[in-house]
């Protein structure tokens, strides 16, 4: 009677063990990848499962669809393609928006020149 107790208890034991080690772990990835998933929006740098390096242009959530730029080529991929994030749309955003702002100062003061010079 005492051996079939420890022989039940062991193996509750061996299933406790491996629902922590695997089963647990790869749910949480799972999770994270879902997220991953969700979060996607145009300008965010990919690379799909195949290895294709490129930047999000379009997501259609309806079709499940993700439209990417490789150097002028669009490639149309299901959502589930893409491997990993690279690197975030926002940063690149902000980049631009200040390349704006340097772009439209340099030209207005070109342009006060411009008047000023005509002016005389």
């Amino acid at each position: 009677m005492n051996s079939s107790i420890s022989t039940i208890l062991m193996f509750v034991v061996f299933i406790a063990l491996m629902y922590f080690m695997m089963i647990r772990p790869q749910k949480k990835q799972q999770q994270q990848h879902q997220e991953m998933m969700n979060a996607l929006k145009p300008g965010d740098q990919v690379v799909t499962i195949g290895g294709l390096h490129g930047v999000v242009s379009e997501v259609n959530q309806e079709k499940n669809l993700v439209t990417i730029d490789c150097d002028g080529v669009y490639l149309d991929f299901t959502r589930s393609a893409i491997a990993r994030v690279t690197k975030k749309a926002t940063a690149k955003v902000e980049e631009a928006e200040e390349k704006t702002v340097e772009t439209t100062t340099e030209t207005s003061s070109v342009v006060e020149k411009e008047t000023t010079d005509e002016d005389k």
